[in-house]
């Protein structure tokens, strides 16, 4: 068993994380939750140590792992804490709110012998999978450009927010979502061009970014704001001899925010009218249009690697200079803003 606790007791934790690691309870114990205030905004889990003294979780010798599920201006300071006791580390995205300070924790990792790591689930995203699963069928051919987009239609967010924060800004809490989808399938790339606005004025939120990552022939472009009223496609990908449109994306989140969780069957998946839409023309010159069955996201699939790297030696599913890249473009972009 990967024995754990969470920092944290909010959306991220009861969300995006315990409802993964309870499925898998022949490899996962949950073992603690700290919160600075104790409250019943979630339902306690049986079984499970609630506390509000770190000091708890670092002084349990059965505890393997501690997963920061924080605000994102506090990921740094307790993640570096939690390594210094000893642990085992497990960071929300984004990581952290700079290079140096990502650098300085794969360090202190290193030199103590400890596991610190990224928490990328949407690596398990359907519409993401899918993608995956059409480009290397070949149909496309020769990859030019890939399209991904992460839209909001939530303009009182930006609005309610008078002052610019680096660790609330759009980009922080977002980009660390699809650029390291990009990074994770296509790699470090070889040049980039990074586009971050304040739609609302100088000193406002940051509510859009666009970014261009580039390899060789290809073109990746990552896009998102909280002004569309519409969405964009999910994805949309262009080759030599075709195009893939995903309209929608995954809906583990969607079903985790109605409280329909991973035990039921259906969880997460797309129905017919979810799936993407496949054109191509094939080595004879014959034009298709088909639907692609979506593949299956599953969040839990994190979990498993965790587990794999910590109990059984696997390397890490997210590779720290994967971590490093992502926090130098988000660093050079944000930067950028007056």
């Amino acid at each position: 068993m990967l024995t754990i606790a969470y920092i944290g007791n909010g959306k991220s934790t009861n969300r995006y994380h315990l409802p993964f690691a309870l499925k898998l309870k022949d490899k996962i114990r949950v073992k603690s939750i700290y919160a600075r205030t104790l409250r019943d905004t979630w339902q306690a889990i049986d079984g499970v140590n609630y506390t509000d003294s770190l000091d708890d979780i670092y002084s349990d010798h059965e505890i393997q792992l501690v997963i920061i599920t924080t605000p994102n201006a506090s990921h740094y300071a307790l993640a570096k804490d939690a390594l210094l006791h000893g642990k085992n580390v497990l960071v929300e995205k984004p990581f952290s709110l700079s290079y140096a300070e990502a650098k300085e924790l794969f360090d202190i990792a290193s030199e103590r012998n400890l596991f610190v790591q990224c928490y990328q689930n949407r690596r398990f995203d359907s519409d993401f999978l899918t993608v995956q699963k059409v480009i290397e069928s070949g149909r496309l051919g020769n990859l030019l450009e890939m399209e991904m987009h992460f839209d909001y239609y939530r303009p009182e967010v930006p609005l309610n927010t008078e002052h610019f924060s680096v660790a609330d800004s759009f980009l922080y809490g977002h980009a660390c979502h699809t650029l390291d989808q990009v990074i994770s399938y296509f790699g470090i790339p070889d040049d980039s061009k990074l586009e971050v606005r304040q739609l609302l004025g100088e000193g406002r939120m940051n509510d859009y970014f666009d970014l261009d990552l580039y390899y060789g022939m290809l073109k990746v472009s990552v896009k998102s704001s909280y002004f569309r009223i519409k969405p964009r496609p999910s994805f949309v990908v262009y080759g030599t001899k075709g195009m893939f449109v995903k309209e929608t994306k995954d809906r583990q989140e969607e079903h985790l925010k109605m409280f329909y969780l991973p035990e039921h069957a259906d969880f997460g998946l797309d129905l017919p009218e979810h799936y993407g839409t496949l054109t191509y023309v094939d080595d004879y010159g014959r034009y298709h249009e088909e639907k692609v069955v979506s593949e299956v996201g599953d969040y839990s699939r994190f979990y498993e690697a965790l587990y794999e790297t910590l109990i059984n030696g696997k390397d890490k599913l997210v590779k720290d200079e994967e971590t490093l890249f992502q926090m130098k473009l988000l660093e050079a972009a944000i930067h950028q803003l007056p």
